[in-house]
């Protein structure tokens, strides 16, 4: 990063709280490294057992092979499923293979595979608001063969074609943008007005309480970084969110994504991460705008997360043989 005089403006950081790991991307990781210590490596990982590249690379590193195949995985293997979840054949041929499986599905996820498993047995069909293609969706949608429809945006409601709309469920992804996922669940409710609801929103609680906290934290800032993966979704919603608060947003995979002209003219800058960036990112980024002349850190008041999920059977504590 260069540091020409233009650039030399930024005298503050501001931190958003809450910001990084979330209680499931700390299960996913653990479950890998645990893993790792009793089997010995490799460990197989089907899919990025979350989305961020300096943690998939440690793991690598560490031992971990991930791959999006079952047929990538030899005979005998112990196969961990990522943070977003598997489909239904999936899991069938996991089970038909022999592996030795630790799911690292977020339970929060688990939470709507199961409600779509309950509601598909009284004879719902459903809706589910999420992007193509992530593997949280094709996770969700692989629950069932047919009989779930997915749309992305408003556009998309208008559009869908259900077979029973008398017996019509919503479901989300679990990292979307709030604001947007409520604008569609409105539309859908508009079009289909005996639709039902979920009981407790699907979004998680670490995507709605990185967003208010961005919420917080933009109209205080004059540039809002984000660290985390381009294949992070719930990232790209916090950078959406800063520059539709009208803040200018960046997010960077790394400190060496920063580029100084993001900082011309700008004295204080925002700083948050998404759900499965490490704090280490964060340090690092922090040490990168010291040298573009921050002098003050400082963290604003938040939600102070306590969530915490229990490891799959196998690899808990008294598994480990620790106290």
């Amino acid at each position: 990063m260069s540091t020409d005089p233009d650039a030399l403006a930024v005298q503050d950081v501001l931190l958003a709280e809450p910001r990084g790991f979330c209680a499931g991307v700390d299960r996913a990781i653990e479950i890998v490294e645990r893993a790792l210590h009793k089997f010995g490596a490799p460990i197989y990982v089907r899919h990025e057992i979350v989305h961020n590249t300096y943690v998939v690379n440690d793991l690598k590193g560490k031992g971990a092979i991930f791959i999006e195949q079952l047929s990538e995985v030899p005979p005998g293997a112990t196969l961990v499923f990522s943070a977003h979840g598997v489909s239904q054949d999936v899991r069938r041929e996991a089970t038909e293979r022999g592996f030795t499986v630790f799911d690292a599905t977020c339970p929060l996820v688990s939470k709507v595979h199961v409600e779509v498993a309950k509601l598909h047995r009284e004879g719902y069909e459903f809706i589910m608001i999420g992007h193509k293609g992530h593997p949280e969706v094709e996770g969700t949608m692989g629950q069932l063969h047919g009989g779930i429809y997915l749309v992305e945006d408003v556009a998309g409601v208008e559009t869908v074609a259900v077979t029973r709309p008398e017996r019509l469920a919503v479901v989300t992804q679990t990292t979307l943008s709030v604001d947007d996922t409520a604008s569609i669940l409105a539309a859908v409710k508009r079009r289909f007005p005996m639709v039902r609801e979920p009981k407790q929103q699907d979004i998680c609680y670490a995507t709605q309480n990185r967003q208010d906290a961005v919420k917080v934290l933009s109209p205080q800032v004059d540039v809002v970084i984000v660290v985390g993966s381009p294949t992070s979704s719930n990232s790209k919603r916090l950078r959406e969110l800063a520059q539709r608060l009208g803040t200018d947003a960046y997010m960077v995979d790394r400190p060496d994504d920063l580029r100084s002209e993001w900082f011309a003219g700008k004295r204080r800058v925002g700083l948050t991460a998404g759900a499965s960036a490490p704090n280490i990112l964060v340090e690092q980024v922090i040490a990168r705008l010291r040298a573009l002349g921050a002098v003050s850190v400082r963290t604003l008041p938040g939600v102070k997360e306590t969530t915490h999920f229990p490891l799959p059977m196998g690899l808990g504590d008294k598994a480990m043989g620790r106290p």
